[in-house]
């Protein structure tokens, strides 16, 4: 565990990739919580049962029995109150994806802005839970030759069949074709890696190798936004973050989300936010404690 400006930082350790904790009649708010804190990972949150609130990014997200919170590496998370809840927590360093196997590319999944909520549909929640518990146990248990393959095995079926469950409620998604949504995601892990050193277009077109057209093309039909427009928005996001939850300067913002000059920096951000960093700062500040307590 580590403090950025006042934000905790949380990181698992030095020789863990895959982290499961399991939950049991889990309860906040009987006494001090715990502030808004980072992880150096991502957590999965499978709430089978309960009932609470969290905060990711600031933005409240109710506790939802039968669903998984996507709480991705960087994101901003607190529990603010919480009473029996029951279910597993899921800790995936990206080193962890790094090593899977087959066509798993979770960053996309992983990444965004804000919490991602993602039902298991209710046939498919016991399976669910046995694979976790699975997946606990052998996270837990002495290492042998077996172990790395069966953590990576479960740890991919748990976020294969979160991607199944993703895109199947997709009921908003647009009629483009699987190329065009391959790509997008593709560029939203590129995009998390590269957000806070390149915001010219043309690199991610040339990491991803297609014409920087043919992208905009791709990722205008299924968000809206151009590529620009996303690679902004990623870096503002982490910045509101800061301006938030630290008490970083504006100047030392500005470096860490990849602009070198904070006056420049401070009049992207008006154009994004609609007010000036240290305005929005004001308007959000005391609205997230610090004392610090355990716990997830």
């Amino acid at each position: 565990m580590t403090v950025d400006g006042r934000l905790t930082v949380d990181r698992l350790a030095a020789d863990t990739a895959v982290e499961v904790r399991m939950l049991e009649d889990f309860r906040v708010g009987e006494g001090p919580i715990r502030a808004p804190h980072r992880h150096d990972y991502h957590e999965l949150l499978w709430l089978r049962e309960g009932a609470g609130e969290q905060l990711v990014d600031g933005e409240p997200l109710p506790i939802v029995p039968g669903t998984v919170t996507v709480v991705a590496r960087g994101q901003v998370h607190q529990f603010r109150h919480a009473a029996g809840v029951g279910g597993a927590l899921l800790r995936i360093t990206d080193a962890a994806l790094a090593g899977g196997t087959g066509r798993i590319a979770a960053g996309w999944l992983l990444g965004g802005r804000g919490g991602r909520t993602i039902a298991v549909p209710p046939t498919e929640r016991g399976r669910f839970a046995s694979v976790l518990a699975a997946l606990h146990a052998e996270t837990t248990r002495p290492p042998d030759p077996y172990a790395a393959d069966l953590v990576r095995h479960l740890t991919s079926t748990v976020l294969l069949w979160l991607e199944r469950w993703h895109d199947a409620s997709r009921t908003e998604r647009p009629a483009v074709d699987d190329a065009d949504v391959a790509l997008h995601r593709r560029f939203a892990t590129t995009l998390e890696r590269d957000f806070a050193r390149h915001h010219e277009v043309a690199h991610y077109a040339d990491a991803l190798g297609v014409p920087a057209a043919a992208l905009s093309r791709a990722l205008s039909a299924l968000t809206g936004r151009s590529t620009k427009e996303l690679i902004v928005e990623r870096a503002m996001v982490e910045a509101m973050r800061l301006l938030r939850f630290t008490d970083l300067t504006v100047g030392e913002i500005a470096f860490r989300v990849g602009y070198g000059d904070p006056l420049y920096f401070s009049r992207a951000f008006k154009r994004f936010a609609g007010r000036a960093p240290q305005v929005y700062r004001a308007e959000v500040h005391g609205s997230a404690g610090f004392a610090h307590t355990a716990g997830p």
